[in-house]
């Protein structure tokens, strides 16, 4: 059989539903994805990479999620993907901004590695506004995020803030 393994690349920081919806819809496709946190220091990020991937492996884990690993890289994703030979790229689509972003980077990707395929999911509708960024500045400021980040996540975000 010819394992169909797809890479959910991001920074994770934190996963939230949104997230959590391209995987399970992800799952639906692939018989496997590798969410592959990726440490990105222009970020700015809260969680440490160790934290993202262990919070993620938990919440994959406590949701009964099979079939998907939790993996880190650093650097390009074309190197990590050639290392693991992986094919295979998932992006998440909100708005029409992150479709001109995401363009760009696919075209990079495939240009530095030519056997590579992006393939785009479309956000639910219920979590096309949300993003990590916004998720830690309303727990910052102590707005309830309930609705869009696992409570594992708003825990851990809180204890970050009240230090």
């Amino acid at each position: 059989m010819n394992n169909r393994i797809a890479v959910y690349p991001g920074t994770f920081d934190p996963i939230t539903y949104g997230h959590m919806d391209i995987i399970k819809r992800g799952i639906t496709i692939f018989d496997k994805i590798v969410v592959a946190v990726a440490n990105n220091i222009h970020k700015n990020p809260i969680f440490t990479v160790k934290e993202r991937v262990e919070l993620i492996s938990e919440i994959l884990k406590k949701e009964r999620i099979d079939n998907v690993e939790v993996d880190s890289f650093d650097g390009l994703l074309v190197d990590y993907l050639k290392s693991k030979n992986y094919k295979i790229i998932i992006r998440g689509l909100r708005v029409v901004t992150d479709f001109d972003y995401e363009f760009v980077y696919s075209m990079m990707n495939k240009k530095l590695y030519n056997e590579i395929e992006t393939v785009f999911l479309m956000a639910s509708e219920k979590y096309s506004f949300i993003s990590s960024t916004l998720i830690k500045e309303v727990t910052k400021f102590g707005g309830d995020i309930s609705g869009y980040s696992p409570h594992l996540v708003i825990e851990k975000l809180k204890a970050k803030y009240n230090k």
